[in-house]
């Protein structure tokens, strides 16, 4: 199961982890973990094409993605990442779980 964790703090958001395997189908044929991927990909990356400062990303276990700032278009493009991914949830509850965590 792929695993995303979305950290806030004050309302901001301020990390989101991902990791597992959708274990959907097989590895290449998933097209849980295809559309997870190409989701969170595009957005990092236009993130960093608007800003290379944006946020920051380790992908050396799963992908941790740190939000550095948090303007409108930062903002809309991960929200949007987000929402892309809470409909994946719904539709394969059994290959991706997202958690919230707000810290105040």
């Amino acid at each position: 199961m792929i695993k995303v964790k979305i950290k806030k703090r004050s309302g901001n958001l301020e990390k989101i982890i991902i990791t597992g395997h959708a274990m959907y189908d097989d590895f290449g044929k998933d097209i849980v973990c295809s559309a997870v991927s190409s989701t969170v990909i595009t957005s990092v990356n236009a993130c960093l094409s608007i800003d290379d400062t944006s946020l920051n990303y380790d992908d050396t276990n799963g992908l941790s993605i740190e939000l550095k700032k948090h303007d409108i278009v930062t903002t809309k493009i991960i929200e949007s990442m987000i929402s892309n991914l809470k409909d994946l949830e719904l539709a394969y509850p059994s290959n991706i779980q997202i958690k919230e965590e707000n810290n105040e």
